[in-house]
């Protein structure tokens, strides 16, 4: 576990680790997402149901201050047809669940936000290789600074 996991742990939030290899179909994805963050039942396995229940995490009984969320192998993932679909998304849930907005974008009076991050282990590939697919979502930019690559939400809304 890195330097920042354990900080991460040490201060109350919870590390998550997710393995590249189970996520290469979007099936097997929102299973190993379900399973290691314990959704509850009604999670609908697909991309907004996704996005739902990661901001909302804490409205699930959760006591964990903040999350993130490791992807080991994630170089695993490079050939996905999805992959910029999974970024944006990923996104787009650090997003509600920082800020803690509702599914209309408004802040929840009764939920304080919490960090949810994201990050993706490259075990064999560049994170400069891994920059186009990454940034192949609509919504998504991407830029490497410092030998690491992010990933932000562009979208106007």
């Amino acid at each position: 576990m890195s330097v920042d996991a354990a900080e991460l742990e040490k201060q109350g939030g919870r590390v998550v680790r997710l393995d590249g290899r189970e996520l290469r179909e979007p099936a097997s994805l929102f299973a190993a997402f379900a399973r290691e963050l314990s959704f509850p039942g009604y999670f609908g396995h697909n991309w907004d149901a996704l996005v739902d229940c990661l901001h909302d995490w804490h409205g699930h009984g959760s006591d964990t201050m903040d999350v993130a969320v490791l992807i080991d192998w994630a170089d695993q993932l490079l050939g996905a047809e999805f992959l910029g679909l999974l970024v944006s998304v990923l996104c787009e849930a650090a997003w509600k669940a920082n800020l803690q907005l509702d599914a209309d974008g408004y802040p929840h009076e009764d939920r304080p936000p919490f960090s949810l991050h994201f990050v993706f282990l490259l075990k064999d590939t560049a994170p400069a290789a891994f920059a186009e697919a990454a940034a192949s979502g609509t919504d998504v930019g991407v830029a490497l600074t410092g030998g690491r690559l992010t990933a932000t939400l562009t979208g106007t809304d």
